[in-house]
């Protein structure tokens, strides 16, 4: 699977974003995917996460009910959408696939895209 990222930008406290990864193989609709994020001098850690069938979900705390994360097997994509940015959410963010049975063995990884908040 490549997966490539697009949708981030620089933006205002407060504003939204959605971020978009498409997948450009055939088994996309068989891996469960998440979003990650890593800041500049921070380790990367997760943001999001769906099942392959999208019957599971999960977010970090610190998206305190600002972030939703979904996808289309039939367009092969998933998006994460974002609301009331905080400074604090700049980063760059990356989507990345694990198999059903090894879900947090992220095997792909897309080249990330900068998100970047202003106060």
């Amino acid at each position: 699977e490549q997966l490539v990222e697009s949708g981030g930008g620089s933006v205002h406290a407060g504003d939204s974003l959605r971020l978009s990864c498409a997948a450009s193989g055939r088994t996309f609709n068989f891996f469960n995917m998440a979003w990650f994020r890593q800041a500049p001098g921070k380790e990367r850690e997760s943001v999001a996460r769906i099942a392959w069938n999208g019957a599971t979900i999960t977010y970090a705390d610190f998206t305190k009910g600002r972030f939703t994360i979904s996808r289309d097997n039939d367009k092969r994509t998933v998006s994460l959408e974002m609301h009331s940015l905080e400074p604090e959410d700049t980063a760059v963010y990356f989507c990345a696939a694990s198999p059903p049975l090894s879900p947090d063995e992220f095997v792909y990884w897309g080249q990330g895209t900068q998100v970047t908040v202003s106060s």
